[in-house]
């Protein structure tokens, strides 16, 4: 029993590594890749604290070598789902009971074994599974996941301390408890930590949950679990499955202790979660949760005031790096006539010195995309493009499937603002460039705040601050993290909380406490120190 008030330790955002050529750090780093590349590896769902194996065995193949078998994972199916539901039930009371202390030093001690033993591990596993250069693995596997647990603990401590105004004579309190029943995770490809968040977050709060992670990133993930086990993560608490998506999901929301679904991936899916949710509504004993970030397509606007070089270098990075498999990555831009000229020679001397191939290699900028469904997806919009009327691919456009999923950092420029690749999102290494005539400066805003069903993330660059002012205005709703003169890409927990609304979510803001809001279940309690004991008020003498 704790008799004192704690406070967590302070968070500061994780630093990042440069990997530096010929560096200690890339020298580690790269030796590990190596090391983990020569392996077999063979990865079980862990179930009750268990490791279950099937025997029926899915291999793991890199997305920069498609031909190397990097190892298997034990494919389960609706019994072991079941298993998963009937472990977190068994597992709620304890875990929901156990001071916030001891849940919060499980995810702190996370944290720096992420940060210390095992940032190799999992920077390396985020190489090789899903094809990040070393940079864009720090950022993610290891920085941004190290900021989630550890702003999360700070987030958790502040909401507990709000509390209600006493009146004289009365003790007012407010409980945050852990939802009723269990929660379920649904986590992507292409951020190892939102893989580690989605699940995490939940349970910091007292939840249990299953967790069911994108099969292309099931490699990085069992480094995600190992770490929350060595943390001293309880027996059932959370449990990794790795059944169907349709089938896990139809066992998970019929089920009447169903509370919660924290969900990353396509619009297509969560909108058919969230019908089955309502379809099963009568069957719940609470109201579930929905918590939900789904995509976007992404925009940078440019005022013929802006700087050209820019607009250039923040195109190029928003929308080429990690081969603009980003929720956030830039994929369509609207660059005045003024401008244009420039932007697109210095677009052009950039790409002209990207490298392109494996992350072993430190120096490739762009790396493979993550399966042959979005390689043949990128190839067609590219392929459509070159022999468009109203487009025209003007960088890039070269794809190779020969050895692993590459596809070249590609530019389209589209003569109508309503072409294919303006509109649609297609999550890969592709952008769309629109450009308009200077005087049509707010006709082209309300184009941007319209062309798109998505609200995630956009882009204004422009020197003139009415500018600016009126693109802020304009553009209010079309993202929920918008830049003033920087790229659409690097939201940083505790300094920009990530979500949009829209086709891009419930915008319930990962990296803040709003999100953790969303797992708890307040109860007001008042207590009065000196009760009535007559039912007379004054009013009636």
């Amino acid at each position: 029993m704790s008799f004192a008030i704690s406070q967590v330790p302070t968070p500061k955002n994780e630093p990042v590594r440069s990997y530096a050529p010929g560096s200690a750090e890339i020298k580690s780093l790269i030796a590990t890749y190596q090391k983990m590349w020569s392996e077999e590896v063979e990865i079980p769902m862990v179930i009750d604290g268990k490791e279950v194996k099937t025997g029926e065995k899915v291999s793991l193949h890199s997305p920069q070598d498609h031909q190397h078998t990097l190892g298997y994972y034990h494919k389960g199916n609706k019994q072991h789902v079941d298993d998963a539901i009937n472990s977190c039930l068994k597992a709620r009371a304890e875990w929901a009971n156990l001071p916030w202390e001891q849940r919060a030093s499980i995810f702190l001690k996370a944290a720096d074994l992420l940060a210390g033993p095992y940032r190799d591990k999992i920077n390396a596993a985020t190489m090789i599974g899903q094809s990040k250069n070393a940079m864009q693995a720090e950022i993610d596997s290891a920085c941004e996941a190290i900021d989630f647990l550890r702003f999360n603990v700070q987030f958790m401590t502040e909401l507990y301390s709000e509390q209600p105004v006493s009146d004289a004579g009365i003790w007012n309190r407010a409980e945050y408890r852990p939802l009723e029943g269990f929660t379920y995770a649904i986590t992507p490809f292409n951020f190892t930590a939102i893989s580690l968040n989605l699940p995490t977050s939940m349970a910091m709060m007292g939840n249990v949950v299953v967790w069911k992670p994108s099969a292309t990133q099931i490699y990085s993930a069992k480094v995600i679990m190992d770490v929350l086990i060595e943390a001293g993560l309880p027996a059932g608490v959370i449990n990794m499955v790795f059944s169907g998506g349709a089938e896990t999901s139809k066992q998970i929301l019929e089920h009447p202790d169903f509370s919660g679904i924290h969900f990353t991936g396509s619009t297509e899916v969560f909108q058919s979660l969230w019908r089955q949710i309502g379809e099963n509504i009568h069957k719940y004993k609470t109201y579930p949760r929905i918590v939900g970030e789904t995509g976007g397509k992404d925009f940078v606007v440019a005022h013929p005031s802006a700087v050209p070089s820019q607009v250039a270098t923040a195109l190029v990075r928003g929308a080429f790096e990690y081969q603009g498999q980003k929720c956030s990555a830039a994929s369509r831009a609207y660059v005045p006539q003024s401008l244009w000229g420039e932007v697109k020679r210095i677009m052009g001397e950039q790409l002209a010195e990207i490298k392109m191939g494996s992350p072993e290699d430190p120096s490739n900028f762009v790396n493979a995309v993550i399966d042959k469904a979005s390689f043949e997806k990128c190839k067609g919009y590219i392929e459509r493009a070159q022999n468009a009327n109203d487009a025209e691919v003007i960088f890039g456009g070269g794809c190779d499937d020969s050895k692993g999923w590459f596809v070249q950092p590609t530019v389209i420029q589209a003569k109508n603002p309503h072409y294919e690749s303006m509109e649609e999102e297609i999550f890969g290494p592709i952008l769309t460039i629109y450009v308009y005539e200077d005087q049509d400066w707010k006709a082209t805003l309300q184009l941007v705040d319209e062309t798109s069903p998505y609200a995630l993330t956009g882009a204004v660059f422009a020197q003139d601050r009415y500018a600016i002012n009126e693109a802020t205005k304009a553009l209010e709703n079309a993202a929920g993290n918008f830049y003033i003169n920087d790229k659409p890409t690097g939201a940083v927990v505790g300094q920009q909380p990530f979500g949009g609304a829209r086709a891009s979510g419930t915008n319930d803001k990962a990296g803040s406490k709003m999100n953790l809001l969303r797992w708890v279940s307040a109860r007001s309690i008042k207590e009065n120190f000196l009760s009535p004991t007559d039912y007379k008020y004054p009013f009636l003498g």
